[in-house]
């Protein structure tokens, strides 16, 4: 079993950056790939970004440039910086694991879910 726990979204301005935390527990972390999905109001869910536990990256095209997720192993923690925030990228950010050692944008394909943290960006 995987526990995700997010944190460290708020609100911020249009250019501005945050980090989003996800700290994992369970005794297999390293063998999940882990990701983030976000969703805002009145939208779909969407993909945002993937990591295997060598540290290989697959990136939605609407992020990629700006946003970065790295893993410490050692700690369980997953993080996404995100930079340049837009506007539309307001929503609800979502950390997420699976066993799957294939990348993949699909959220069925993720077994763990955290309860979200909120990122709010302003123009």
């Amino acid at each position: 079993q995987v526990r995700l726990v997010e944190s460290g979204g708020g609100l911020v301005q249009a250019g501005a950056s945050l980090r989003l935390s996800c700290a994992a527990s369970g005794p297999t972390f390293n063998n999940h790939v882990m990701g983030w999905f976000r969703q805002a109001p009145g939208k779909e869910r969407e993909f945002v970004v993937a990591v295997r536990s060598g540290g290989s990256t697959y990136y939605a095209d609407s992020v990629k440039g700006r946003f970065t997720i790295s893993r410490d192993n050692a700690k369980n923690t997953v993080y996404l910086q995100m930079n340049s925030l837009k506007p539309e990228d307001t929503a609800d950010y979502y950390c997420v694991a699976t066993f799957r050692q294939t990348f993949t944008s699909n959220h069925h394909d993720y077994e763990w879910w955290g309860q979200g943290t909120q990122v709010t960006v302003s123009s």
